[in-house]
This record gives structure tokens, C-alpha cells and sequence, in this order.
């Protein structure tokens, strides 16, 4: 029964280590490149933790279409050292330059809708990196309802030390 106790103890003890270390950066600034035509595709993105397990993410995507986005992320520790995986869910809001062919002239549609996201975070220890790989995909709500599945990311950040 002691041998139980103390395997259980010390078990309890390095998951809490773990999870306590598992978010080694505040904030981080970078780019994140995307394979589909999204809402949000290529965008600059900034990423902060709220607390050790939860961040909230800004998009900011320019060009055709311009947008704003913000994600909730809820991450989870894994085996290797800095590396996480990460699930939430946010909402954004898009401009899309249309043609109204009645008019003869372009219009800008406001569009607004829902995101989840679902991925894999990785900070490098010696080098203030923080790389991530994640499926993005998108809802259109209003003006135009759309779903888009296919919107796969990658992401390169600078992060800020605690």
C-alpha cells in the first residue's frame, strides 16, 4: 500500500510539473501563412496567454479579402519538451471586394462567421521561436453562408519571456 501511495504521489507530482511548465511564453508576434482561400488566410498573428493553459489569438489578414479574427485556444501539454496541442474556437469579420454587375461597379460585402481551430504548437528552447501547424476551418454566417474545410496554417512567431 506505501509502494502505491508513493508511485500515485509521485506521478500526481510530475503531471503537475508539467502541466505548470507547459506554456513557456506570455505573447508572441508573427506570421501565418495559409494553403486555402479562407477569410482569414495569410495574416499577421499575435497570440497571448490569458493563463498557463488558455490564449487568445489575433488574426489580421490583408489583401482580398481584408479581416479581423479572434480565437480562444485551450492547450494541452504532450510528451517532448515545448511541444503542445491546442483546440478553440472564435469568430471574425471579413471585407470581400465583390463586382455588382447592375451597378457596373465594385462593392465591399461585409461578412461575418464562426472559426475552430485545432493544431500543434512547438517553442523552441534557446531561441525566442514559436512554430505551429493547424486546420482552421471557417463558417460564413452572414452575407454570405460558406463553410471552407480545408484551411490548413502554418505559423512563425517571435515570443516575448514571461
Amino acid at each position: 500500500m506505501k509502494k502505491f501511495l508513493f508511485v500515485s504521489l509521485f506521478a500526481f507530482s510530475f503531471l503537475f510539473v508539467n502541466d505548470i511548465n507547459a506554456q513557456d511564453y506570455k505573447t508572441a508576434l508573427g506570421v501565418r501563412l495559409s494553403s486555402a482561400a479562407a477569410n482569414i488566410n495569410n495574416s499577421i498573428s499575435i497570440k497571448h496567454f490569458i493563463n498557463e493553459k488558455t490564449a487568445i489569438e489575433g488574426l489580421f489578414s490583408f489583401g482580398d479579402p481584408l479581416a479581423f479574427g479572434a480565437l480562444v485556444e485551450f492547450h494541452k501539454p504532450l510528451a517532448s519538451e515545448g511541444l503542445r496541442y491546442y483546440y478553440g474556437a472564435g469568430g471574425y469579420l471579413s471585407f470581400v471586394k465583390t463586382f455588382d454587375p447592375v451597378k457596373q461597379k465594385n462593392e465591399i460585402d461585409p461578412n461575418f462567421g464562426a472559426q475552430g481551430v485545432i493544431g500543434l504548437d512547438y517553442k523552441f528552447a534557446n531561441i525566442p521561436l514559436n512554430i505551429s501547424l493547424d486546420w482552421k476551418p471557417e463558417l460564413n454566417i452572414v452575407s454570405d453562408i460558406n463553410f471552407e474545410p480545408a484551411a490548413i496554417g502554418f505559423t512563425a512567431r517571435f515570443t516575448f519571456s514571461k
